[in-house]
């Protein structure tokens, strides 16, 4: 399993993460046709050293978004417990992007922490 990504929208998520450290960041990702193409920001989130805080009644529906994206100002690109307690609660695909933010520091996950690989397309 591999998921894909549009390249603007990859380098905006490193740009992203870069521009929040040393806080994490967290949005949530809109998929059309098969690839990832947009990125929502969390609505009025809490950006820590540590972990995010939402209020999930604010996001909007919109049944094409399929994933989440969220930043680690650590090396550390493994969803953390609380991670995959989100991850289970939400579905779908689920990218970390780890310090220092380059692109060998993207990782992808199921639901369940499986890693998957990140296609990025033109």
């Amino acid at each position: 399993m591999k998921v894909k990504i549009r390249r603007e929208l990859f380098e905006y998520l490193l740009q992203l993460a870069r521009d929040f450290y040393p806080n994490e960041f967290g949005g949530f990702l809109r998929e059309i046709d098969g690839i990832f193409e947009e990125v929502l920001i969390i609505p009025k989130g809490h950006f820590g050293k540590r972990s995010i805080f939402f209020d999930p009644w604010l996001l909007p529906h919109d049944e094409n978004i399929k994933g989440t994206v969220h930043s680690h100002p650590t090396p550390y690109g493994r969803p953390s417990k609380a991670d995959l307690h989100f991850f289970s609660k939400f579905g779908g695909i689920h990218i970390i992007i780890a310090y220092p933010f380059e692109k060998w520091s993207v990782k992808a996950y199921t639901s369940d922490g499986k890693e998957v690989k990140i296609e990025i397309v033109d």
